[in-house]
């Protein structure tokens, strides 16, 4: 060992020292030299199960990258990301009783909200993170810990991925960091988001698993691509015989197109008499896939669980129930997304005697439902005199400063009765005595 830089050993004789290496992690192997079944040490990859369901082959390729082209795909990822990223996400303490504490005071706070990593704002790794997470289904942030436990940042990895490995019930994680270093760390260290994780760990893209719909949306895009660009037949042109060459020939069906196909011509081609052109307009089937593009955004829109009038779909609604929209796509969509984010960001971020003693994430999505300034002020006039809020408590959510007399409860508006001047059997008004 080693003291102030100095070689300290004990005497041993002639016995060697031997040097302590770690072993290298290695896939696990089944019978027959396989990769090892479900619930034995094997290695994941990034999509997770090494076999999938089959896709019908006249499909599109189905992937992350290349749904991610299609508008509504990008839409709900992008609307998740945007209002994950947008809101804070606040550290809170449940104490006895089921009273919640706000916690300031703790590094996650800082790096979840202000500045990940350096030179890295919080909302954007937020964001990056849950866009990841809805496209890929797996989303990597790495945490590392100082020599005292205290949590110094959370980064993303260079290429947004990281290979899972697994050590029996023990996984670890290999991917290069922000340095360009090639790390391999324990899961404590990562923050790891995963979905539709049958294992607990191997996360599933919702893309991949509805491969076929996303397949069909996919190609009815394709589809129209194809139709817009004059990817398909518009008309044929019927020529004569009466050319003396083929290239004159030639030269003539190109007047012809041109004439039809140049915005800058006039419409009005000259043909002889044996010539003729005959329009193609798209088949039925044809028609019958585009019109199918609308179904196929209501089909993305349910993967992600997404309203539709998030995606300006407003033929299911209307603005006068905007109010209420909004709510369905807290309670259905983001509850549902962020309950996943913050318990699986807690087991990196917050050590176990953190979470043993009431720590918890929770997003603020209330800042998602701002009033206007007269139901602000309503509230908190109703709040305020209910009683719920002091005066000082009410003018704080408004950003004022506490007055004088303002940290007192008001009563309920059926106990204003002042008890505290009593009835001494004085004089009236006019002087006279009571009698």
């Amino acid at each position: 060992m080693k003291l102030f830089g100095l070689e300290i050993t004990r005497d041993r004789g002639t016995v060697p020292v031997a040097t302590r290496a770690e072993p290298p992690l290695q896939r696990a192997q089944g019978a027959g030299g396989a990769m090892a079944t479900s619930g034995q040490s094997r290695a994941l990859t990034e999509i997770g199960f090494v076999t999938q369901g089959a896709i019908n082959p006249i499909l599109p390729r189905v992937a992350p990258e290349t749904a991610e082209a299609y508008a509504t795909v990008f839409a709900c990822c992008n609307n998740l990301a945007g209002d994950h990223a947008k809101v804070p996400l606040k550290l809170y303490q449940r104490r006895g009783g089921g009273v919640e504490d706000r916690v300031r005071d703790h590094p996650a706070e800082y790096l979840l909200n202000v500045e990940s990593s350096p030179g890295v704002a919080a909302k954007l790794l937020r964001y990056a993170l849950v866009y990841a997470w809805a496209l890929r289904g797996n989303a990597y942030a790495y945490a590392p810990r100082d020599g005292g436990g205290e949590l110094t940042m959370l980064e993303l990895p260079k290429t947004l991925t990281a290979t899972l490995l697994s050590s029996g019930r023990s996984r670890f994680y290999q991917f290069e960091d922000g340095a360009e270093v090639l790390r391999t760390v324990p899961s404590r260290s990562m923050a790891h988001l995963r979905y539709g994780a049958l294992d607990g760990w191997a996360g599933r893209s919702p893309i991949r698993v509805a491969g076929e719909s996303v397949g069909l949306a996919l190609a009815g895009q394709k589809a129209a691509a194809r139709t817009a660009s004059g990817g398909v037949a518009k008309a044929v042109i019927k020529l004569d015989d009466m050319y003396d060459d083929d290239e004159a020939r030639e030269r003539n069906a190109k007047r012809v197109k041109a004439q039809i196909t140049d915005p800058q011509a006039d419409g009005i081609p000259v043909m002889g008499p044996g010539e003729d052109i005959k329009s193609l307009d798209i088949s039925a089937a044809d028609q019958e896939l585009l019109d199918s593009r609308k179904f196929d955004r209501e089909q993305v829109a349910a993967i992600y669980r997404m309203p539709p009038s998030k995606l300006q779909m407003l033929e299911h609604g209307v603005k006068a129930n905007g109010e209420q929209q909004a709510i369905d796509y807290l309670t259905d969509c983001l509850l549902h997304w962020s309950s996943l984010f913050e318990a699986q960001l807690a087991l990196a971020v917050l050590t176990e005697e953190e979470r043993k003693s009431g720590l918890f994430f929770r997003h603020d999505f209330g800042a998602l439902l701002q009033p206007t300034v007269k139901d602000q002020y309503d509230a908190l006039t109703k709040a305020v005199g209910g009683p719920i809020y002091t005066p000082d408590e009410g003018r704080a959510k408004l950003g004022l400063k506490p007055i004088a007399g303002g940290n007192k409860l008001n009563p309920a508006p059926n106990m204003t009765r002042d008890d505290t001047a009593g009835d001494d059997g004085g004089e009236d008004e006019e002087g006279n005595d009571d009698e």
